[in-house]
């Protein structure tokens, strides 16, 4: 592998999972992650997929998010929801705490800093 490096996931295993079950308010979301990168164990990139429900989040790292496609409603306990969907991009800061409510299977591009 060279020093540039595709977010491509042909040939790359997804890693499923679903949220804590304490954390999950409705649905039954699964997800599954695509890592392509991992760089000295704080840095990740790779494509994340969620299928339809809602789950508590709460983060202590870093995140670009890039919606390829489906729709989501993020909430912060602050008060402010932002919907989602393809196209959009944004970042998550330590600290947020709120819900993630996926409405249509949504999948994105993400790079994570620990």
């Amino acid at each position: 592998m060279g020093l540039l490096v595709s977010v491509d996931t042909t040939g790359v295993e997804p890693e499923e999972g679903t949220p804590a079950a304490d954390r999950v308010i409705s649905g039954d979301p699964r997800f599954r992650t695509w890592n392509v990168e991992e760089a000295e164990g704080r840095v990740y990139a790779g494509i994340w997929e969620a299928s339809p429900g809602k789950w508590r989040i709460e983060y202590d790292e870093w995140e670009f998010c890039h919606i390829l496609s489906g729709r989501s409603v993020i909430a912060g306990d602050d008060g402010e929801t932002r919907t989602v969907s393809a196209g959009d991009a944004f970042v998550i800061r330590p600290g947020f705490k709120g819900t993630w409510e996926v409405l249509e299977t949504t999948r994105k591009e993400y790079v994570i800093r620990l």
